[in-house]
């Protein structure tokens, strides 16, 4: 073994010590601080595309709605893969088992970048039907082209960055992640106006300046993978072996379903909402992206379970994942309550930020941002509880955690409130899928601590 190999594997072994025997809840701040980072940062660049495209006028307000469920199927992907492969990776390095970890890398790396590489180019090839699938009015249709076509473009190297930032968080690297996906989140916020205004481009500059940021995180991630003991992604690793895909859904499927939902969730509301004309479009997405931003903490604290959750579940220390897991559902729910608190209180200004000169999109955005507000504490067990059982590899009780919001409770109350009330039925539908999936979540989450005891 040469001296360089030997540093790797020391620095390994004292992160194994260090993910195992420190306490719980410094383990899970330091790991969430970054997250947390990350989340609030690219929270802040999706709302930068709809602040700067704003001035553009509401349609093109609308066409940045109606690309998020397609930006919603990219993370997806990059999460099931990231999710999948990082969640293996953890279990492997509690176990101390490094190859199977490396090989896995770089098979959930390439493996995901090919994907998207060939759903990407079906989408340039039907980017018109695509647009209005997702649910772009007459009006809306030319912006919302305009936007996708360099997303698609541009798709596979964001699906990286999704994949690599994952599995750095699950190794217990989240800064190396942070500062991976903030640089580019930062520069995002600058490219938005240099590219829109500077350069003319408009609804085109803001998604270019998303792929130029997203490369560049890309990048910076790609090294950060081969910094101080981190698995680093090499293509001699790539091993697309069938125990390796099998590992790779069982720990990544709760994710797809997910941020799959999601999307499939945001296409249905665009169109309910399109009934009621590009303003209901724009303000939707707008308060889309106002609880994207608002909900980054919560996932940031999540995510900061995770690796504490998988290096501790593979080495057989159930009293850690139990205590670092009612550390998390305690602190999410009371930085859940207090956003809400201040978000409701200020929903009108918060809102024409975005669309200052429309007055019926900050009556409408307002309304469905206060009803959000009432079901935004109970979020807070159900995502805990999903990313512990997606740690844990339990995919059964994850996947119907991952469902029940979007699958479960969203579309149908999508179809019963909507016809019955109008667009209040459809601002209403995601807080009664946030409550109902709550009470699913706690007999769900009693069994899987139960199972920990009884092993």
């Amino acid at each position: 073994m040469t001296k360089e190999d030997q540093n790797k594997t020391d620095q390994r072994d004292n992160k194994f010590i260090q993910m195992t025997t420190a306490p719980v809840e410094r383990l899970v701040m330091r790991f969430a601080f970054p997250a947390m980072m990350i989340m609030l940062i690219s929270g802040l660049y999706n709302m930068a595309d709809t602040y700067f495209v704003g001035s553009l006028g509401t349609s093109a307000v609308g066409a940045v709605g109606i690309a998020f469920p397609l930006m919603t199927v990219i993370q997806a992907l990059g999460f099931f893969f990231g999710q999948g492969s990082g969640n293996y990776i953890s279990r492997e390095l509690g176990a101390q088992h490094t190859e199977n970890a490396s090989k896995m890398a770089a098979t959930g790396f390439f493996t995901s970048m090919l994907a998207m590489a060939v759903l990407s180019a079906a989408g340039i090839i039907t980017l018109s039907p695509l647009a209005q699938g997702l649910g772009a009015t007459e009006t809306i249709l030319p912006y919302a082209k305009d936007y996708i076509v360099f997303i698609l473009i541009g798709a596979p190297v964001m699906v990286g960055s999704v994949v690599l930032n994952q599995q750095l968080r699950f190794q217990g690297s989240a800064m190396y992640a942070m500062v991976g996906m903030t640089s580019g989140a930062i520069l995002n916020i600058f490219l938005d106006p240099l590219f829109i205004f500077v350069f003319g481009l408009g609804v085109k500059g803001a998604s270019l300046a998303t792929i130029v940021s997203q490369t560049i995180s890309c990048i910076i991630l790609l090294i950060g993978c081969f910094m101080k003991g981190n698995i680093g992604i090499r293509i001699k690793d790539f091993s697309p072996s069938l125990s390796n895909y099998r590992e790779i859904y069982r720990g990544g499927i709760p994710a797809l379903l997910r941020q799959g939902l999601m999307s499939v969730a945001t296409i249905v509301i665009n169109h309910f909402a399109g009934v009621y004309g590009d303003v209901a479009i724009a303000a939707i997405s707008i308060v889309n992206r106002i609880f994207m931003f608002a909900g980054s903490a919560m996932l940031g604290i999540g995510q900061g379970f995770q690796p504490v959750c998988g290096f501790n579940y593979g080495a057989k220390r159930y009293d850690r994942v139990k205590q670092g897991f009612w550390f998390c559902v305690r602190t999410a729910t009371i930085g859940l309550f207090l956003i809400a608190a201040v978000v409701a209180f200020f929903a009108p200004p918060i809102i024409a930020l975005f669309r200052r000169d429309d007055p019926e999109v900050i009556r409408i955005g307002t309304l469905g941002l206060r009803l959000h507000c009432l079901s935004l504490p109970f979020t807070a067990l159900v995502i805990m509880a999903n990313m512990m059982t997606q740690t844990m590899g339990k995919s059964v009780e994850a996947s119907l955690l991952s469902t029940s919001r979007q699958g479960l409770f969203l579309l149908p109350a999508l179809f019963i409130l909507s016809p019955l009330l109008g667009l209040p039925g459809v601002q209403m539908s995601l807080p009664v899928a946030d409550i109902l999936s709550f009470f699913l979540a706690i007999p769900i989450t009693v069994k899987v601590l139960r199972s920990m005891r009884e092993t």
